[in-house]
């Protein structure tokens, strides 16, 4: 009876283990094509070591370490790695977090994508461009705007000042 019992258990046990249970592995990390494209050897050779460090490998930026954060000049910030023009200064406010944040982008140049690197899904930032990483946008904007805050790194951006 004991025998009999520990086959049943056993053959249970094998008939639970079904297909949709097996994580699925993705062979190829699907690629997107962007208009600058560059080996990683070439994106070391151009970049500064945090520059790579965030626009390539998605990382972050201290808090309160970037030279934009307190810029009130008027002009555009642009992509650090292809120079794409990314955000205006009339669309950056203080939000307080310790990084460049603006509640809106230049339409088009911007794009998106889901990350969970901390476990919650987050809205993702990359230049539309070259792909490189620019930050994360939250809905905890300025209510009488757009009510989105883009949370961007400052080492991912270049200041250019508008023409007096």
């Amino acid at each position: 009876m004991g025998k009999k019992l520990l086959w049943v258990v056993f053959l249970i046990f094998i008939g639970c283990k079904g297909v949709s249970q097996e994580e699925k592995k993705e062979t190829e990390k699907e690629e997107t094509a962007y208009a600058v494209t560059k080996t990683d050897a070439e994106w070391r050779a151009e970049l500064t070591d945090m520059e790579y460090y965030v626009l390539r490998k998605a990382a972050t930026e201290n808090a309160f370490t970037s030279d934009l954060l307190d810029n009130k000049e008027k002009g555009t910030y642009v992509c650090a790695a292809c120079a794409t023009p990314l955000f205006r200064s009339e669309y950056k406010f203080k939000s307080g977090t310790g990084w460049p944040s603006f509640d809106r982008e230049i339409e088009g140049n911007v794009g998106y994508s889901v990350d969970y690197k901390i476990g919650v899904a987050r809205t993702e930032e990359h230049c539309a461009t070259c792909g490189g990483h620019l930050g994360h946008v939250f809905n905890d904007g300025p209510r009488n705007t757009t009510g989105k805050r883009h949370c961007i790194n400052g080492v991912a951006l270049d200041f250019i000042p508008d023409a007096n």
